[in-house]
């Protein structure tokens, strides 16, 4: 038998080590692509067509309906191995109705938030919130109001982001930083669940480092007529320049939508910014921003059924939002609060 030279010994241990590579190679060197792409039309489509189906009830916020709703989201979180928060006892944050009705009595019933996690591998004690309403309207005179798009889209999209993060993990490269996927209930009615959450957080709101919330990006607006390509972005510069370069970096990157900022202007008159779930952390100080397709001839009516989306769009828009979250889990800083 040949002696092995030390210098010989240690180029095999060299060769060794990186025929380990998954196991060592650090999250920020990965390329999210592969993740990424394991969010499709098809499981959206399939997860979609159950969330918005009649059976949910239009999902009414602490309904029969959204509890089913609730339960669906709970069976994919647990097929996957999405766990609930080490802090929890389940996957239900429970909101009492007396806190729903509080500002305006609307006879709402006992309600939850639900939620799901991934600890971080490095910063586990930071925390990226990803939420999505999943109530929505209920039933109108007879009429079933599906809320499709309205955030259906936003739900499943929550869903296919949290497996594609978990089948990172699974491969040795999972997020550095915590992450709570949060669907919220109330929005309709007032971003009830969100401000709940705000107000009763399982992790501290100084450890919350950004929330990045999806409410409609399923469809296309009036302004987009000739194409799907697009998402309108709200609010990422409003407390941080840097979430707005991260949201910019990560689009350019990987899926290059347009973002379209219309919406984000302050005196825009919708003041979309105030309307959906994200303003609870804002308000916060929370680094936070808010993706959205605009509205259209089906918002808030019955019409707003699952045949109507355009799942190409809605796979894209999800797509940006996991690449965003991939940069804010695993950058060397938390995006810093520098504009009041």
């Amino acid at each position: 038998m040949k002696k092995i030279s030390l210098l010989a010994i240690m180029v095999l241990l060299t060769i060794s080590c990186a025929s380990q590579q998954p196991l060592v190679t650090t999250v920020a060197s990965v390329d999210p692509t592969k993740y990424m792409n394991t969010i499709t039309a098809d499981e959206l489509k399939t997860h979609l067509y159950i969330v918005a189906s009649d059976e949910m009830e239009g999902r009414e916020t602490g309904s029969a309906g959204q509890k089913k709703a609730g339960l669906y989201l709970i069976d994919q979180y647990t097929k996957n191995n999405v766990p609930f928060p080490t802090a929890a006892s389940d996957y239900y944050q429970k909101i009492p109705a007396a806190f729903l009705n509080a500002k305006s009595n609307e006879n709402l019933s006992d309600s939850e938030n639900i939620w799901a996690y991934i600890e971080g591998s490095e910063k586990p004690d930071e925390v990226l919130v990803i939420s999505a309403h999943y109530d929505h309207v209920g039933i109108k005179n007879g009429d079933i109001y599906n809320g499709a798009d309205d955030d259906g889209s936003g739900t499943v999209a929550l869903l296919e982001i949290a497996q594609a993060f978990q089948i990172a993990k699974k491969a040795g490269h999972g997020p550095k930083r915590s992450i709570l996927f949060l669907h919220v209930t109330g929005e309709e009615h007032g971003l009830h669940g969100s401000r709940f959450y705000a107000e009763n957080p399982l992790f501290p709101l100084a450890n919350t480092i950004t929330n990045i919330n999806i409410d409609m990006i399923g469809r296309r607006d009036d302004a987009h007529a000739n194409s799907n390509n697009y998402v309108y972005v709200i609010g990422a510069n409003r407390l941080s320049t840097d979430l707005d370069n991260i949201c910019t970096i990560a689009n350019a990157k990987y899926t290059n939508l347009v973002l379209d900022y219309k919406f984000n202007d302050p005196k825009d008159p919708n003041h979309f910014y105030e309307r959906s779930d994200h303003y609870n952390f804002a308000k916060n100080g929370i680094p936070s921003v808010f993706f959205f397709n605009g509205v259209h001839a089906d918002y808030h009516k019955a019409t707003d059924s699952p045949d109507k989306i355009e799942y190409d769009a809605l796979t894209k828009r999800a797509q940006f939002a996991f690449v965003t979250a991939w940069e804010l889990a695993n950058r060397t800083q938390r995006p810093m609060v520098d504009k009041k």
